[in-house]
């Protein structure tokens, strides 16, 4: 995790400090920590921190701001940036995407040789899940790693525990009812499909990438949200992950083109990536 100084704007030390200066704290602390700049989202602030707002009885983001800066809870900065964080995803998002996956993982596949998957900026899980489903429905054995830099994202994806309304979002009911168990009130993915598995904290922009070398990594709707200097150290640790000859898939809306000179598209799999 990356401990870079934030950039606090004297007015925000002034109890009546106006929204747009807690907003540039706010933006700091995301940009310093994750390289995420969050410009195009700051209409979505107080949403994405009212539950904390009601939990400390706070009036708004001023005030939690306030307490932020006098540092006497070591844990908020973490829990204010897992709310930043956007976490939108569902099971099977774009799901030609999956399809493509494993028909590139079937034609890697050796004798004596397991593909290998990084999902990374996995969020609750349900991508690196997506993958582990589709790949055994096809009888494909793969290490599959996801990654994610929000420590709550990452224990919700450990848990493999959703809602009836996040299952049933890209879920068919034949994959529903094969892969995961009633948990309550909530669904819980099975043991065996949570085992192909390993989950790890990885911060795209400061940290190494997980050990190894991948045939396949997804690093979908995540890039956008970077400053330029950040994108551009996410990529290079994206292509010194990647296995010669092995693809990296992007978001819809995302491309490498104009952004690195480390990839271009690929020869073989329409609308993925390959080393240059």
């Amino acid at each position: 995790m990356m401990h870079t100084r934030l950039p606090i704007p004297a007015d925000a030390r002034d109890d009546t400090a106006a929204q747009d200066a807690a907003e540039q704290v706010l933006a700091g602390l995301l940009e310093a920590r994750t390289g995420q700049h969050l410009a195009n989202r700051t209409w979505r602030v107080d949403a994405m921190l009212k539950p904390l707002l009601r939990e400390r009885d706070l009036s708004g983001i001023d005030a939690l701001v306030g307490q932020l800066l006098h540092g006497r809870d070591p844990g908020l900065a973490d829990r204010i940036l897992d709310m930043l964080l956007n976490q939108e995803t569902s099971f099977f998002r774009d799901a030609p995407v999956f399809d493509a996956a494993a028909d590139a993982m079937a034609a890697v596949v050796q004798p004596g040789r397991r593909p290998r998957v990084w999902s990374a900026a996995c969020s609750a899980g349900q991508e690196p899940l997506s993958l582990a489903m589709i790949l055994a429905e096809r009888g494909i054995k793969a290490d599959i790693v996801a990654s994610d830099v929000s420590d709550g994202a990452l224990a919700r994806a450990r848990a493999g525990r959703y809602s009836q309304f996040e299952i049933q979002r890209g879920l068919s009911v034949h994959r529903m009812v094969r892969w995961f168990v009633p948990a309550e009130a909530n669904w819980a993915a099975r043991p065996e499909l949570l085992a192909q598995i390993a989950f790890r904290r990885v911060n795209l922009v400061a940290d190494p990438a997980p050990a190894g070398r991948y045939d396949l990594i997804l690093c979908r709707n995540v890039l956008m949200y970077l400053t330029p200097g950040a994108r551009a150290r996410a990529y290079a640790t994206l292509a010194s992950a990647l296995r010669p000859g092995g693809l990296l898939v992007l978001g819809a809306g995302e491309t490498v083109i104009g952004q690195t000179d480390a990839f271009v598209p690929s020869r073989d799999v329409r609308g993925y990536y390959q080393l240059a």
